[in-house]
């Protein structure tokens, strides 16, 4: 249970992170443009993360080319989220942009989870976590209403 505290906080400052920069990026979005929001947003987060990076001394940022080369469409599908964000805002709000948001990342991660794709543990889908599922779906429809 010890584990399980850190674990649900840093979910939840991710979470917070995840609905405050959506809105950020959107009124960058809307005041400069989609790419031009996606390039300073990228940008700041690599200024960011250089800090750590040189007090480390690269760390192991040396060793990316043993990454097989789909871990690098990441950062691609970064520009992805902050451009459905950036879209999506200013038409049905916040609140269900990140619901639909979301609704995605569970859909997508329960067929990782249960087929144990790109490198995760397995986790079978059972009643109990299709419950859930449901019940965020129906939730996601709700608030875009």
């Amino acid at each position: 249970m010890q584990i399980l505290i850190p674990v649900i906080l840093v979910g939840l400052l991710s979470g917070i992170a995840v609905g405050v920069q959506s809105p950020l990026a959107s009124m960058i979005t809307q005041r400069l443009g989609m790419f031009e929001s996606i390039f300073i947003i990228h940008l700041g987060g690599t200024l960011v993360a250089v800090i750590p990076l040189v007090i480390l001394r690269g760390g192991n940022l040396g060793n990316w080319r043993s990454l097989p080369w789909y871990a690098l469409v990441a950062g691609a599908l970064g520009l992805i989220v902050v451009g459905g964000v950036s879209f999506m805002i200013p038409r049905i709000g916040v609140a269900a942009s990140i619901t639909l948001i979301i609704a995605g990342q569970l859909a997508i991660s329960s067929v990782l989870d249960h087929y144990g794709l790109l490198g995760v543990h397995i986790h079978h889908m059972n009643w109990q976590r299709a419950i859930g599922l449901l019940i965020v779906f129906v939730g996601a429809l709700l608030t875009v209403r």
